[in-house]
C-alpha cells in the first residue's frame, strides 16, 4: 500500500523505470569476446613429435644392438682362428666368448654363423686389434680400441673423427703411459664383497680390487691381466660365473673437467662409438 501511494503522489519518479529481464549466464547466445576460450591446439603435432622421439630412440637402440652383435661376431671369428678350433670344448677363449654373447642376448644364429664363417671359409676376414690415442678438451685423454679387418680404413675414420670434433691425435704411447692395463671380471650375483676378496686372495692375485654391488648390483673385480684366469677358477669354485671378462685401460690420474669440456668430450666419444670398427672408447675423466 505504501508503494502504491508513493506512485500516485510522485508519478514522475517511476515514469522512466525499465524492467530488464534476468537472463541466466548459460542462456547468453554469445560469450564476451574477452571470455571466449582460446582455440584448442591440435594434438596431431604433439603426437608426431612423440612418435619422432620414439623412432629416434628405437633407431639408436637398434643400431647399438646391431653393433654389439657385430662386435661379438668379430671376436668369435678371432677366437676360432687364434684358438685353432671351432669346438668350444677345445677352445677356452671361444667358450668364454659364447657365454658372454649369450648374456648379451646375441642371437644363437649369429654365433653359429660366425663360427662357421671362421672354420669353413679359408678366405674369411681376419680381424686385428689396434689402439688410437688422443688429447681432448680440459686435459682429458682418449684411448680408442679398434677391432677391424681393414686397418687403413679404421685409421682414416678414427683420425677424421678426431679432427671433426676438435680432438688432437696423439703419438703412440704418449697417452697410454698414463693408464694401467687391468683385467676386469663382472659378477652379477655373489654372496658378498668379503667372499669375493677371499676368492682373490685364494687365487694368489698380486693386486686386486672389488667395487660395485650396491643395492644388489653388479660387482667388478679388478686384477692384473695375468691373474684373470686364476680369478675365474676361484669364482668357479664358489659357483659364480662372470657375466663379462675383459681387459681395460684405467687412468692413473683421473681428470675432472668443467661441464662444458665434459660435454665436448662426450660428443667426440659418441661419434667414435658410432664407427663400426671401434670396439671401446676409454677416457680419464672422473666426472
Amino acid at each position: 500500500l505504501a508503494a502504491a501511494a508513493a506512485a500516485l503522489l510522485f508519478p514522475t519518479a517511476f515514469a522512466f523505470t525499465v524492467v530488464r529481464p534476468i537472463v541466466p549466464r548459460s542462456a547468453a547466445p554469445f560469450p564476451s569476446p574477452a571470455r571466449r576460450p582460446p582455440p584448442r591446439r591440435g594434438t596431431a603435432v604433439f603426437m608426431g613429435r612423440a612418435a619422432a622421439v620414439r623412432a629416434k630412440t628405437k633407431g639408436k637402440t637398434d643400431a647399438l644392438k646391431a653393433k654389439v652383435n657385430g662386435q661379438f661376431g668379430k671376436k668369435i671369428i678371432m677366437a676360432v682362428k687364434d684358438g685353432g678350433s671351432p669346438d668350444p670344448n677345445a677352445n677356452r677363449m671361444l667358450a668364454d666368448l659364447i657365454k658372454q654373447a649369450k648374456l648379451a642376448d646375441v642371437p644363437a644364429d649369429n654365433i653359429k654363423n660366425a663360427i662357421k664363417r671362421a672354420s669353413e671359409s679359408a678366405d674369411s676376414a681376419s680381424f686385428a686389434e689396434s689402439v688410437f690415442e688422443a688429447y681432448a678438451a680440459g686435459g682429458a685423454s682418449l684411448v680408442v680400441n679398434v677391432l677391424t679387418d681393414n686397418p687403413n680404413r679404421a685409421a682414416a675414420e678414427v683420425k677424421n673423427c678426431f679432427k671433426k670434433n676438435d680432438a688432437k691425435s696423439a703419438e703412440s704411447g704418449s697417452v697410454l703411459f698414463m693408464y694401467d692395463k687391468v683385467g676386469v671380471l663382472e659378477v652379477a650375483s655373489a654372496p658378498d664383497e668379503d667372499a669375493l676378496l677371499d676368492a682373490a686372495i685364494e687365487a694368489d692375485c698380486d693386486d686386486y680390487e672389488v667395487s660395485g654391488g650396491e643395492d644388489g648390483g653388479t660387482f667388478a673385480i679388478t686384477v692384473q691381466p695375468k691373474d684373470v684366469q686364476h680369478m675365474k677358477v676361484a669364482l668357479a669354485a664358489m659357483g659364480v660365473e662372470p657375466t663379462a671378462v675383459e681387459l681395460r685401460h684405467v687412468s692413473k690420474a683421473p681428470v675432472e673437467c668443467t661441464e662444458e669440456d665434459f660435454e665436448k668430450n662426450m660428443v667426440v666419444i659418441d661419434a667414435l662409438e658410432e664407427l663400426d670398427d671401434v670396439d671401446v672408447v676409454e677416457h680419464n675423466m672422473s666426472n
